[in-house]
């Protein structure tokens, strides 16, 4: 396969760093995409040259096929996702999905089942994981008595994207945008034991700073255990109008402090020595896509950090979260 011949599905914001990936791939030819809004999908048609454009998701299946698409790219919002998955599946079409990849987590199952069944090739963006500081922070943690406290901070003011306003169309700031977090401490720590949360609202005033019709969480709070002796408290925030809070991971081990500044960067600190860590210059997505073409092409999945299956369970993690607010009682994992 000379060329991974692509169909981009959704040509928002998000799609943007994966098109400026692709642009800087030769080995990559995107051949066809889709979105609603016209202007968005003709501005990603002439980036590529490209002259298969279509309205939706559906129009692109009905319309292309795996002897005309190598893979698909979906950058859609959390609540579009009916059968996006479910028809790439069927097409036998290897697809790279944005999180969250649904608001169903039943559906989300079955499309992992059906992962499974076919051995169909995916992956899915939590592009931390691809990070140099997050491969520092696996590298050294093994090296050290294991257990400790972990804090896990994302805390700003609401994102302009439609889906933001309403839980029931993003999840809540933990399931929209904190959930690279939650991921990131699957990726460090193992699986979870069990998630307790609670959340408020009250600070943001619908109609005022923000949508009339707005009714997520202003903040919330998450205690995950893990095994090991490690216990993560993560708190999502979206009420901040001004300053910046400390965002990132802080884990306190018995004779280090590894204090990660998120997305920007790493400190070790000991009695001894403090080591401060900028992160690299290139955009860290373009190492999630590259790692996907490198599968499609080969056929060697090695270098996905995290394919569908994998992000079931981090997005199982934040809807028991979201289920232990509603219920205030602890769920369990195991």
């Amino acid at each position: 396969m000379k060329q991974v011949r692509i169909g981009l599905i959704g040509c928002g914001g998000r799609s943007n760093s994966h098109r400026q990936s692709f642009l800087k791939m030769d080995d990559v030819k995107v051949v066809a995409v889709a979105d609603p809004i016209e202007e968005r999908r003709i501005s990603a048609a002439k980036q590529f040259g490209c002259e298969r454009i279509y309205h939706d998701y559906t129009e692109l299946y009905n319309n292309e096929s795996r002897d005309t698409l190598d893979a698909v790219v979906i950058c859609i919002e959390p609540t579009a996702h009916e059968s996006s998955e479910i028809r790439a599946v069927e097409m036998g079409i290897p697809f790279l999905v944005e999180k969250p990849v649904d608001m169903d987590i039943d559906r989300i199952r079955d499309v992992s089942k059906r992962v499974r069944e076919t051995g169909l090739i995916t992956s899915v963006g939590f592009q931390d994981r691809y990070l140099k500081l997050t491969e520092m922070i696996r590298d050294e943690l093994p090296k050290h008595k294991p257990g400790g406290l972990v804090y896990g901070s994302w805390i700003g003011g609401i994102p302009g994207v439609w889906w933001w306003q309403k839980k029931s169309t993003c999840g809540g700031q933990l399931v929209e945008q904190n959930i690279h977090l939650a991921d990131e401490l699957r990726y460090l720590f193992g699986e979870p034991v069990s998630v307790y949360a609670t959340c408020s609202r009250g600070i943001v005033k619908p109609g005022v700073n923000c949508s009339s019709e707005y009714d997520t969480d202003d903040h919330s709070t998450a205690v995950i255990r893990f095994e090991n002796n490690y216990t993560a408290t993560l708190v999502s925030g979206c009420y901040q109008l001004s300053g910046r809070a400390h965002c990132g991971l802080v884990i306190t081990l018995e004779d280090m402090v590894i204090d990660y500044r998120l997305r920007n960067n790493l400190i070790f600190k000991t009695a001894d020595y403090t080591y401060d860590i900028k992160r690299e210059s290139i955009d860290h997505t373009y190492y999630l896509d590259e790692a996907f073409i490198y599968a499609v092409k080969t056929g060697d999945r090695s270098r996905i950090r995290s394919d569908y299956s994998d992000a079931l369970k981090t997005h199982e993690l934040v809807f028991a979260a979201n289920e232990s607010m509603e219920s205030g009682q602890v769920i369990y994992f195991k």
